[in-house]
């Protein structure tokens, strides 16, 4: 029998997801298979909000950000009534698995379909990249990659003005996007939410770069911090006793063309989605390792802690 199998993006948008929708929809029609488009994430399935796919409606996708299925946060879906409605419209219209792309709380989400019975392939697409599991999630590339293009041109200005400016950026509760574009971009010190910030060795690194005639420092904190982007800018402000400017990124890091190794990384993992539904595996967490795709067992995946690199904390400010 043919099967058919539901392919949904859920919670914040990521670039590459679009890569991912490509590669599963055209796989799967490829292998033999129907694939249902389902639309704003798990809401489209508690609506029944699903259309059959057909090749062309993955064209001229893979480079664009965003998600042509849309996505959505959907508060039914946490409920008893809503997961039983969307297990029913995945019932009625005889879907063999779903293909759910997204963060935690799609993980999450998945996990609660799998009770319920349903097979599931999990791929990760989030630029917080805080899916212990999984070494990279689609996005995190991409949104590194744009914080540090918005860091070479916040320098620059910083440089004509003398300017100290912290740099806000976003991750939730995990640092890797602040910590990884801080390395990158040169950054003479970064706050993440793992590591009790040291405001004073801070004030003391920049006052070190002022005393060899450099005034125009950057400081990148992960929003999840514990010292706000206000009280850190008072704090710098009183410690060196120059004003301070401030920048915050905000959604610009979820847009964006996606990188090549987002693209890849989505084409791969979308494909071996598909791959593990042909051969009927059981439910699976999707992840890659930077070389490699990498599976795990779908309830294990949830399980696995996120660890941040602290040491490299250390590196930013030797290397500033």
């Amino acid at each position: 029998m043919i099967k058919r199998i539901g392919v949904l993006t859920s919670g914040g948008d990521a670039p590459g997801m679009n890569a991912a929708i490509r590669a599963v929809t055209r796989k799967g029609i490829r292998t033999g298979m129907e694939v249902y488009g389902i639309g704003h994430g798990y809401k489209g399935l508690i609506d029944g909000d699903m259309r059959l796919m057909n090749i062309a409606h993955v064209g001229d996708i893979i480079h664009r950000g965003g998600t042509v299925l849309k996505t959505a946060r959907c508060e039914e879906f946490k409920t008893d009534k809503g997961i039983d409605k969307a297990v029913e419209n995945i019932n009625k219209a005889k879907l063999d698995s779903i293909i759910t792309i997204g963060g935690d709380g799609t993980l999450k989400g998945a996990l609660e379909l799998v009770k319920k019975g349903i097979n599931v392939q999990f791929i990760p697409a989030t630029i917080d990249n805080d899916l212990g599991y999984c070494a990279y999630s689609i996005g995190f590339d991409t949104a590194v990659n744009t914080v540090v293009n918005a860091v070479n041109g916040i320098r620059e200005t910083g440089m004509s003005h003398d300017k100290t400016t912290i740099i806000e950026v976003m991750g939730r509760n995990c640092g890797d996007i602040a910590l990884m574009s801080g390395l990158a971009g040169g950054a003479d010190a970064v706050l993440i939410p793992e590591v009790k910030s040291d405001i004073d060795k801070i004030i003391d690194k920049i006052k070190e770069g002022i005393s060899r005639q450099k005034k125009n420092s950057i400081i990148i904190r992960a929003e999840g911090a514990d010292i706000s982007t206000e009280e850190l800018t008072e704090e710098i402000k009183k410690g060196i006793g120059e004003d301070v400017r401030t920048v915050i990124l905000g959604y610009l890091q979820r847009g964006g063309s996606p990188t090549a190794l987002d693209r890849n990384m989505a084409t791969l993992m979308g494909s071996e989605a598909v791959r593990l539904i042909s051969e009927d595996k059981p439910s699976t967490a999707i992840g890659f390792d930077g070389q490699n795709v990498t599976l795990v067992d779908l309830k294990k995946a949830d399980n696995i802690e996120n660890k941040v690199r602290a040491d490299l904390l250390e590196l930013v400010m030797t290397l500033a």
